[in-house]
């Protein structure tokens, strides 16, 4: 990433977490939080958020349903994709499931068929902004903090993390209202930094050496040593941006340049180790090897969060067919992460968390794609700490109301369901908060024996 446009992220994200967004302080009150130290230090949790903008399909991870499907199908299933074989758990092989396999045989993968929003099917709300939003946020709000900074508010101001704390929270998809802020500030250190997967240094100086940086006095001591200008200059910069900067995000940037800097380029140097290999030509797997390689280099970090770019979109209304490559793709891409996670003996403290706006439905329409559904999976890989091993978890039935093109996978009569607001709920309670419904509206944590 060019300085231009990190300058430019920055900014964009900047300005989005700066913005007071009216009622959070009604909708959340720290002060009614339960936190425990204990939890959170013993845990140790670090989570890379991983979010299938657009809506993803569920049937990757869920086609136990797909020969009532097919019947009832608009388009044919058989005829359009190349392959449409059902693994032993109900995966799509084709499209990542060969993955999954091997990931829940090795207990490294729990799959949640059945998120459902019985709230959103009453509201009949299928729309991309109110859903992500209502999810990033981990209440059924459009405005106020998101997941991430309420859960950096909490972290701070019961003294689990302290301005000694080395990149807390990170992102590597830019804006993002997993960060939205509300009517409270935060401490400075906790706001998020943007990295790209090349972990290229946005906090470098390059060896500017121009004479007229410098009084008289300092060209005449200097003038005989060429590189001994880089280093005074270097001093020179951090006093002026001390001297001159306004209070707030930018000051504190220049603060920790020189530490950002050393983390930065110490992080580059690492390698993979030994028997771990990414798949190549995959921009999203690069993205994921370099947060993998943060969390186990940093265990100050706490969260980063990735979205799904380098994958391509999952708003798959029409011409669907490379949903299937993208979910091989990022399956692929999760399974050498968790060889380079346990290869670190991570295992146990860094969780991978994918969902997304909504699930779409099942008809495979005239223009060969899926419209906008509500039932949707939750993926979760590793921590293995505080999350138990349960494999597959959650069984639906069709809904075919037989009107054109209005087929849904629903939790079945008896199947365990949760609302998307309770990983918000599960993600605070790892990190120590032991009554997370006080701040998602009353939504408790995902069950079905996840957590230990």
């Amino acid at each position: 990433m060019k300085r231009r446009a990190f300058i430019k992220l920055s900014a964009a994200v900047a300005s989005t977490l700066f913005i007071s967004n009216r009622g959070y302080a009604a909708d959340v009150d720290i002060s009614r939080v339960n936190f425990n130290h204990n939890t959170f230090t013993q845990n140790g949790a670090q989570t890379i958020m991983i979010f299938l903008y657009g809506g993803a399909s569920e049937l990757s991870g869920n086609l136990t349903n797909i020969d009532e499907i097919k019947e009832a199908s608009q388009s044919s299933y058989d005829n359009y994709f190349r392959g449409v074989t059902k693994t032993v758990n109900g995966f799509w092989q084709e499209a990542g499931g060969t993955f999954m396999e091997s990931l829940v045989a090795s207990e490294d993968l729990n799959v949640f068929r059945t998120m459902f929003s019985r709230q959103r099917d009453e509201e009949n709300n299928k729309s991309h902004g109110r859903c992500v939003a209502q999810n990033q946020r981990g209440a059924f709000r459009e405005e106020g903090a998101g997941i991430f900074s309420t859960l950096a508010r909490v972290l701070t101001e019961k003294g689990a993390i302290d301005a000694n704390a080395v990149l807390p929270f990170m992102t590597m998809e830019g804006e993002s209202s997993f960060f939205a802020k509300g009517d409270t500030p935060l401490a400075g250190f906790v706001n998020p930094v943007g990295v790209n997967e090349r972990l290229d240094n946005p906090y470098i100086r390059e060896s500017v050496n121009q004479w007229y940086f410098y009084t008289e006095a300092e060209r005449d001591a200097n003038r005989s040593n060429y590189s001994d200008f880089t280093p005074l200059l270097d001093a020179k910069l951090n006093q002026t941006a001390q001297t001159h900067n306004r209070e707030g995000v930018i000051k504190e940037a220049f603060s920790k340049r020189g530490s950002l800097e050393t983390f930065i380029e110490d992080i580059k140097t690492k390698t993979v180790p030994d028997g771990v290999s990414y798949p190549g030509n995959n921009d999203f797997a690069e993205k994921l090897e370099a947060a993998v390689k943060i969390l186990v280099a940093n265990p100050d970090t706490k969260v980063i969060s990735l979205g799904s770019a380098g994958l391509g979109g999952w708003d798959d209304h029409n011409e669907a067919r490379d949903y299937v490559s993208r979910m091989e793709s990022l399956f692929s891409a999760l399974s050498a992460a968790m060889d380079h996670i346990k290869a670190e003996s991570k295992e146990d403290k860094i969780n991978i968390t994918i969902f997304g706006d909504f699930g779409r439905n099942v008809n495979l329409n005239s223009a060969l794609g899926w419209d906008h559904g509500n039932n949707q999976n939750l993926f979760l890989l590793g921590g293995k700490d505080y999350f138990n091993s349960v494999g597959v978890v959650g069984e639906t039935a069709l809904d075919n109301s037989g009107a054109l093109n209005r087929l849904y996978l629903k939790p079945k009569t008896g199947s365990y369901e949760f609302e998307p607001i309770s990983v918000a709920a599960t993600l605070y309670k790892i990190y120590g908060i032991e009554n997370p419904e006080v701040l998602t509206g009353g939504y408790g944590v995902i069950e079905g024996g996840l957590l230990k």
